[in-house]
C-alpha cells in the first residue's frame, strides 16, 4: 500500500440502452460487474472499493462480494442522461461529508471486464510518480486517423490528420494516436471538484493499456468479442 490513499469508484447503473441489466449481464456464466470487482480487489494500491448504483439487485450483488456499498446513487443521477461527471461529484461529497475524502480516486467502469488489477496498479504508481491532477486510459487508435475522415455540414469531408507526403503503407504511420478507453481514471478530488472534469488538455497523463484491456462493452457483440478472448486465454 502507498502513503497516499486511494479510493475506488464502480459506478454501476440498474438500466443501460444496449444490453438490458447490462452490468449484471453473463460473460462465461460470471457477471460484468464481478471481472471489475475482482481486479479492484487484487490491487496492490486501493485502500477502499465502493459502489454507486441506485439499483437493489446490483446493491446485493456487491455485498455478497465485500464492496462498500454504504453510498447510494440518488435517483436523478440514475438515469441514461445522467453524466459521469455529475456522478464522480455527487459521491465525492459525500465522502467529504463522511471525513473519508482520499488522496486519489480511481475511477473503474464496469464495462471494461479485461482491465487488469495488474493495470490498475501500474496505473496508479504512474499517477502517483507524475505529480498530476488527473490520469485517462487510452491505447493506439484502431481506426488510423489518416484513414479516417469528417464530414462538414456541407457534405464536404477531409481526413482526421493528413500523412506525411508519400506515405501511403500502414506501417510507415505516425502511431501516436489514442483513443481513450474509459478503463481507468484517476483524479486529485480536490483538483476534480475544481475543474468539474475527469480529463483536461494538457493537465491530464495518458497511461497506455493494450486495447484488449481497454475493450469497452456497450453492445451485445462486444459481449462475444470479450467471451472470444477470455475463451482462447483459457486454452
Amino acid at each position: 500500500m502507498s502513503q497516499h490513499k486511494v479510493t475506488a469508484l464502480i459506478p454501476a447503473r440498474g438500466g443501460s440502452k444496449g444490453i438490458p441489466k447490462k452490468n449484471l449481464f453473463p460473460i462465461m456464466a460470471k457477471p460484468l460487474l464481478q471481472y471489475t470487482f475482482e481486479a479492484a480487489q487484487g490491487s496492490q494500491h486501493l485502500d477502499s472499493i465502493m459502489l454507486s448504483t441506485e439499483d437493489d439487485e446490483i446493491l446485493h450483488f456487491a455485498d455478497l462480494h465485500q464492496i462498500d456499498t454504504r453510498y447510494r446513487r440518488p435517483p436523478h443521477l440514475s438515469s441514461d442522461e445522467a453524466q459521469t461527471n455529475a456522478v464522480v461529484k455527487d459521491f465525492l461529497l459525500w465522502l467529504d461529508r463522511m471525513g473519508e475524502m482520499p488522496d486519489v480516486l480511481v475511477l473503474l467502469q464496469p464495462t471494461s471486464p479485461l482491465r487488469s488489477a495488474e493495470d490498475i496498479d501500474r496505473a496508479v504508481e504512474q499517477f502517483l510518480a507524475g505529480q498530476m491532477n488527473s490520469l485517462v486510459s487510452v491505447h493506439k487508435m484502431n481506426e488510423h486517423p489518416y484513414k479516417s475522415m469528417e464530414v462538414d455540414q456541407n457534405g464536404q469531408w477531409h481526413y482526421l490528420a493528413k500523412p506525411p507526403e508519400g506515405v501511403t503503407r500502414r506501417q510507415d504511420y505516425d502511431e501516436r494516436f489514442f483513443t481513450i478507453n474509459g478503463a481507468l481514471y484517476l483524479v486529485r478530488p480536490e483538483w476534480f471538484l475544481q475543474t468539474g472534469q475527469l480529463v483536461k488538455e494538457g493537465e491530464t497523463q495518458l497511461f497506455e493499456i493494450s486495447p484488449v484491456a481497454g475493450m469497452d462493452v456497450d453492445e451485445l457483440v462486444d459481449v462475444f468479442k470479450v467471451e472470444a478472448y477470455l475463451k482462447m486465454l483459457a486454452k
